[in-house]
């Protein structure tokens, strides 16, 4: 069966996984869930990731997940443009998530990156995902 929204299918398995209290979790592997993952370890959401390759031909990341005084550091974790209706800004109508206290993960031209990023470099681009 082919899987119609991958990211969301990532974001989903963190979600569940942070409500579960479990220390990590697994999906299967891709570019853009790697610069996804890149971008919540910079901004201190998860510890990391890692990859791992199997002899098929087909690889899984692993993610750990990250807890504070046993309160997930995720509080909320969404997709935004989802494949029946994508959503795309310019730089001057970046959404802020809880006033700037959480990220907006946007697809650019010059990667993928936080808002603040896409701020500083001026450029808009598709919205992925807002995580508090």
């Amino acid at each position: 069966m082919t899987m119609t929204d991958p990211l969301g299918d990532m974001l989903t398995r963190i979600r569940n996984g942070a409500a579960r209290r479990k220390s990590s979790v697994t999906t299967p592997a891709s570019k853009l869930r790697a610069r996804v993952l890149d971008v919540l370890q910079a901004e201190g959401y998860i510890r990391g990731y890692s990859q791992v390759d199997y002899d098929n031909g087909k690889s899984e990341i692993t993610i750990e997940l990250k807890y504070y005084e046993g309160a997930s550091v995720i509080r909320e974790i969404g997709r935004v443009s989802k494949p029946g209706r994508r959503v795309y800004v310019s730089v001057k109508s970046i959404p802020q998530v809880a006033n700037g206290l959480g990220i907006t993960i946007l697809s650019t031209p010059k990667g993928v990156m936080a808002d603040h990023q896409a701020r500083e470099q001026n450029v808009g681009g598709e919205v992925l995902c807002s995580v508090f």
